[in-house]
């Protein structure tokens, strides 16, 4: 298939174009540097595709320093301007959409998120996103059966995405453990959903692959770990002994309060991150796959992750 991807530089891209050409895929890029720039788009000057891959986007900002709207700018405006090229366009009969979970829920407390749950985004990332899910299918309902034909539309929502070239609280638990800090949170048991980005780039290619049925699916690996469990994992990789501490809760929160006022890297929104619950159900995306289980199992995607760490 000959396949055109927005927001190729970023971090699901640079692993995902790798994979989409090992299956002899064709691949272009959209964006403000490349195959093709966003002025390409609007001058109906790019090439013919079977398929468009939107992953370019506002990411979530954890230092809260982003205007709300650069989020509906980048993650509904120009969500909407590459929907509607595909739209007019009918010889491309795939769309898949990189939403989040954070587009259904900030939290998830006592049960797994589920794809039929009602949206309760909180801050402008999450409602971003949110606001381009639903300006996706009030289109794509509005349209006849005609105008449809065989063509799909998929959203996609990973909760925490991990693997080669990641950033973010993955690389902060990774830098604490492996200058030989005993990990402090100890305290905080918890229980979250990961995504390989090896699982992630498999989803993709089925969804190209074969037809599934248009809609939105969670993406999240099989297992759900703790942030202890996880710190365990860092550990057994890099060969050390696994170290946590677990001082009480209410000092670590009165501690990441003042972090957030000192820039320190404990802030109480990363300490949320890194301790909350947050289970993600993925069965919805196995059943359409007809799959028992995702490819790569949590613990080995992680691992994978930490080595590229090391290496890097």
């Amino acid at each position: 298939m000959k396949i055109l991807i927005t927001g190729y530089h970023g971090f699901v891209g640079q692993n995902l174009i790798p994979y989409l050409k090992e299956k002899g895929h064709v691949v272009y890029g959209l964006g403000r540097s490349g195959d093709y720039l966003w002025k390409d788009l609007e001058e109906n000057k790019l090439p013919d595709v079977d398929a468009i891959i939107h992953l370019a986007g506002k990411a979530h900002d954890t230092k809260n320093q982003t205007e709300a709207g650069v989020y509906f700018k980048v993650n509904v405006d120009l969500t909407m301007k590459v929907f509607n090229y595909f739209i007019k366009h009918p010889n491309i009969k795939k769309f898949i959409f990189f939403s989040s979970v954070k587009a259904a829920a900030d939290q998830v407390n006592g049960e797994a998120l589920t794809e039929d749950m009602p949206m309760t985004p909180k801050g402008p990332y999450g409602e971003s996103k949110a606001e381009a899910e639903k300006k996706i299918n009030e289109v794509w309902s509005n349209l006849d059966m005609n105008q449809k034909g065989s063509r799909h539309v998929y959203i996609l929502r990973p909760c925490m995405m991990h693997g080669p070239g990641n950033k973010g609280n993955l690389n902060l638990l990774y830098k604490v453990v492996n200058v030989g800090l005993p990990w402090p949170l100890g305290a905080f048991e918890n229980k979250r959903s990961f995504c390989s980005i090896s699982n992630v780039c498999y989803v993709v290619g089925q969804l190209l692959a074969f037809d599934v049925k248009s809609g939105t699916y969670n993406l999240a690996d099989d297992e759900v770990l703790s942030t202890n469990e996880l710190i365990g994992i860092i550990c057994e990789n890099l060969g050390r002994p696994t170290r946590i501490w677990k001082f009480g809760r209410s000092a670590m929160s009165s501690l990441a309060k003042t972090g957030a006022k000192l820039h320190l890297p404990l802030t109480t929104e990363r300490l949320a991150k890194l301790t909350e619950n947050y289970i993600v159900d993925n069965s919805k995306i196995k059943n359409a796959l007809k799959i028992d289980r995702m490819p790569v199992p949590a613990r080995e995607g992680l691992s994978y992750t930490i080595h590229s760490f090391k290496e890097k």
